[in-house]
């Protein structure tokens, strides 16, 4: 596609949570700090929420490799467990065998078991709960007493969720005021403002190997926050297409042009003020099905 266009040897845009991307930049570096700072402490419950596409599983993902191993750490991706199957899930990550038919009362205590090896170790255990917000009731029940299983000194699980703002609602609930009494540190994940936009666009265009002069004007870095309202899934989306449509064209900088005919062709975002592009003219709309068409075949070839 681009890649050779630019001289980059990957792709900076995409919305894959690859970790080598981390942007440490305000509520991220915070979140980040919180949660080596609590699970170091060996709190019980540690919650941290954020919008769709604020990049609360790329967090997660970079937690999970700075810890080293005095840690051992188990992920569940998938939030739509019953309470045996979140319990048959977790044995599943900490390497315990079991039958599939074995009683629900015997695996917990294999687990406890485990828990109990592990912590006579030195070990700390960690389960991560990504998209918490859709674990159900019982479920988050059945989590906050495996949170029971503890020693007079140590707990021998701490759990971190992950969700969007919906787990706070969820949480707020009197029926769920147990779980929410145990949650020792919380932290929220901000979008990238104004001020970070520009370094997170640099950010990942040296880790993909750019080390060519500035690609994004700055109209065009404060158009672009201005539609993606920050969220980084949706910088990624809009400055990939930019990318696609500035390689169709033959150029090699992004224009205010390139972000409208990314904006037009994206769902998530909220219009740029026309007056930003009424200086351009016709020109934009003469171009447009050119530019579009040569990014086309650019991507077939």
């Amino acid at each position: 596609m681009y890649l050779e266009h630019f001289d980059m040897q990957e792709m900076p845009f995409a919305i894959t949570p690859d970790t080598s991307y981390f942007y440490s930049y305000g509520s991220y570096q915070e979140a980040l700090n919180v949660l080596l700072v609590a699970l170091r402490s060996g709190e019980g419950f540690i919650k941290i929420s954020g919008e769709v596409g604020t990049g609360k599983t790329l967090l997660c993902r970079k937690v999970l490799n700075i810890l080293d191993d005095n840690f051992v750490t188990a992920w569940l991706p998938n939030p739509c467990l019953t309470p045996a199957g979140l319990r048959m899930a977790l044995a599943d990550e900490l390497d315990i065998k079991y039958a599939r038919n074995m009683g629900q009362h015997r695996i917990l205590s294999l687990i406890n078991d485990c828990l109990i090896k592990l912590n006579t170790e030195g070990k700390q255990v960690v389960l991560f709960m990504d998209e918490a917000q859709a674990l159900p009731d019982d479920s988050m029940e059945a989590l906050r007493l495996l949170t029971n299983l503890e020693t007079e000194k140590n707990k021998l699980l701490q759990v971190v969720l992950f969700g969007q703002p919906e787990l706070d609602e969820r949480l707020a609930q009197n029926k769920l005021r147990q779980l929410r009494q145990r949650i020792t540190f919380s932290q929220e994940l901000e979008a990238i403002d104004i001020n970070g936009i520009e370094g997170y666009l640099t950010h990942r265009l040296r880790v993909a190997g750019y080390r060519g002069k500035p690609l994004f004007q700055h109209n065009v870095v404060e158009g672009l926050h201005c539609i993606s309202r920050g969220v980084p899934r949706v910088i990624n989306v809009l400055a990939h297409k930019m990318l696609m449509v500035a390689y169709g064209q033959g150029v090699f900088h992004v224009t205010l042009q390139h972000l409208q005919l990314a904006a037009e062709d994206t769902d998530v975002t909220i219009p740029l003020p026309t007056s930003g592009f009424a200086r351009m003219g016709t020109a934009i709309v003469s171009t447009v099905g050119a530019a579009a068409a040569a990014a086309a075949i650019s991507l077939g070839a």
